[in-house]
């Protein structure tokens, strides 16, 4: 029996090897799981990626789905609930930030029409893909990481630096970077 080949980055751990094959890379059109991915890259900001992942249930039904319209109007008093939440990263900035990026994403999508369609210009509407031969030629920004980060900066979106916006863009399959010889890396993806 022949080993499914990976990229190397998930490791053995089942719930990264369960992200690295069924979701990263895959593009993705729905505004609320689009915020939900931006807010837990932001949470991500100085940790490991697993860490936010084994959280993300909890950050599911301590942020409400990722309903933006919820989210939005989340008062200082629910931020300080939830800075008591063991299930979430209790970074009061981190927090305050996802209620800002509620109100933000809400200004999009009635500028946009959609996050969806915001957020997928930045790309021309289409994955960029990229087959790296190792963990080294992967890069933390690009020009269109660069670019997105502006303009969500200037929107007031926070936790939008260039290198999270470039793990979102691979998070929601902006970006396909799996390297060469991975299985998700076949051809047409």
């Amino acid at each position: 029996m022949t080993e499914v080949q990976r990229c190397p980055w998930p490791g053995d751990d089942p719930l990264y090897v369960a992200y690295h094959d069924e979701e990263w890379g895959v593009p993705v059109h729905d505004d609320r799981h689009l915020f939900e991915m931006l807010i837990l890259e932001g949470a991500q900001a100085g940790l490991s990626w697993i860490t936010v992942l084994r959280k993300r249930d909890a950050y599911r039904a301590a942020f409400d789905g990722f309903d933006a319209v919820k989210i939005a109007r989340y008062s200082e008093a629910r931020v300080e609930k939830l800075m008591l939440n063991p299930g979430i990263v209790r970074n009061r900035l981190k927090i305050a930030g996802t209620v800002k990026n509620g109100r933000a994403c809400l200004a999009v999508q009635k500028e946009f029409g959609s996050f969806d369609s915001y957020l997928w210009r930045f790309v021309d509407g289409a994955p960029k893909v990229n087959r790296p031969r190792s963990m080294a030629d992967l890069r933390p920004t690009t020009a269109e990481s660069d670019a997105m980060s502006k303009d969500m900066k200037k929107r007031d979106f926070t936790f939008v630096g260039s290198t999270i916006c470039y793990a979102f863009m691979q998070a929601i399959g902006m970006v396909d970077d799996h390297m060469a010889g991975c299985f998700r890396a076949r051809p047409g993806r």
